[in-house]
C-alpha cells in the first residue's frame, strides 16, 4: 500500500456503529506501560494469532513504530485488509482503516496503570467501526462470523500482551460493546 491509499473511517461504512473495548488487568507487572508498550510496537505481529490475524508491515521499518506506517493484514475468511497508523506516543498506537478493509474506522492500543489501583496495569484496545458496506454488515452482523474472529483475535492479542508484561492477570479478557444504531439507540453489552 502507498500513502496515497485512501483511509476509510467510520462515516464511510455501513451499519450501526460498533464501539469495542477489551482489556486485561495484570498485577506486579515486570514491566511499566510505557515499557510493555515498546514491546509491542516493535512487533505487533508476534501479539496477534497468525491464524486469525496475520499482520505483515508493508510501509515502515521492520522493528519500530510511527504515523504513516502500515499493515497488510490477512484475516482467515475472506476479511483481509489493510491499515494505517495514525497516532503513536509511549503508551499508546492507533490505527485507521484503508480502502478495502472489511471495517471502516478506528482502533487504539493503550497501556496504563488504574487510577484506583496504580499496582494494576490495564492493557486495552478500543475500536470504533462500521461494515465497510452493506455486504459486509450483513455477513458480520446476521451470519456472525467477522464479528467471533474479530473478538477471538483481540482478546488473544490482550492475553499475550499481559503475558508479556511478566505479571499476573487478574482475571480474563473483558470485553464491551457499545452498538448505536441509525435511530440513536444504544445497546450495551459486557463479558468477561
Amino acid at each position: 500500500m502507498s500513502e496515497s491509499t485512501a483511509e476509510q473511517p467510520a462515516s464511510t461504512g455501513s451499519g450501526p456503529l460498533l464501539e469495542r473495548r477489551y482489556f486485561i488487568d495484570v498485577a506486579r507487572a515486570r514491566q511499566t506501560p510505557a515499557q510493555l508498550m515498546a514491546a509491542v510496537q516493535a512487533n505487533v505481529p508476534h501479539f496477534s494469532p497468525d491464524a486469525l490475524a496475520d499482520f505483515k508491515k508493508k510501509n515502515g521499518d521492520a522493528d519500530d513504530l510511527k504515523a504513516g506506517d502500515e499493515f497488510s493484514i490477512k484475516i482467515l475468511g475472506p476479511w483481509n485488509g489493510c491499515v494505517r497508523v495514525t497516532d503513536v506516543s509511549a503508551t499508546a498506537f492507533e490505527f485507521i482503516t484503508l480502502e478495502g478493509h472489511p471495517e471502516a474506522g478506528r482502533i487504539r492500543f493503550e497501556t496504563h496503570y488504574l487510577n484506583d489501583r496504580p499496582d494494576v496495569l490495564r492493557f486495552e484496545i478500543r475500536s470504533s467501526a462500521r461494515s465497510r458496506d452493506g455486504l459486509v454488515a450483513f455477513a458480520y452482523d446476521t451470519i456472525g462470523g467477522g464479528k467471533l474472529m474479530q473478538e477471538a483475535t483481540w482478546t488473544e492479542f490482550c492475553r499475550r500482551v499481559a503475558a508479556a508484561s511478566g505479571g499476573q492477570a487478574l482475571g480474563d479478557v473483558t470485553v464491551e460493546t457499545f452498538r448505536h444504531d441509525e435511530a440513536g439507540h444504544v445497546q450495551h453489552t459486557r463479558h468477561d
